[in-house]
């Protein structure tokens, strides 16, 4: 298992424990391993999110996923998943966290690109999350 799938799972764990639902306040559930397009789901209510970890400051950029899926839910016709992110970082002040919530990711907040030929996923398509810092969100820790 890679590091990032290991931070991955963490944080999606970290979420569940830490935060309610956006939408009704009732605890949040993982998804299964693989689940296409998301992580956590309420108890409660519809409500779906995709997660990510970041081990750094709140930004402009997040790290996604693969392309073909996600590209595959736009050209059906359906909404980009609500975005969790889960932020930690150090800095001289000491150690940070903060979840925030992204309830609408527009299409220019997604980029596409392509891993490199020598990369361990030779030629595989993923996206970024961009300009999330233009974004409106809602921390869901205090």
């Amino acid at each position: 298992m890679s590091g990032n799938k290991i931070v991955g799972d963490k944080g999606e764990q970290e979420v569940v424990e830490l935060v309610s639902c956006p939408n009704c306040a009732s605890k949040l559930m993982l998804l299964p391993t693989s689940f296409p397009m998301y992580d956590v789901q309420c108890t409660r209510c519809l409500f779906r999110a995709q997660v990510k970890t970041a081990s750094k400051k709140p930004g402009s950029m997040v790290r996604g996923a693969g392309w073909d899926i996600y590209e595959k839910v736009l050209k059906a016709g359906n909404l980009a998943p609500p975005l969790i992110v889960n932020y930690h970082w150090t800095d001289a002040h000491g150690d940070h966290h903060e979840i925030r919530f992204y309830p609408f990711i527009a299409k220019e907040n997604v980029q596409k690109y392509t891993l490199a030929p020598t990369a361990h996923r030779a030629n595989y398509r993923m996206f970024n999350y961009v300009k999330l810092d233009k974004l409106p969100y809602i921390s869901l820790t205090s």
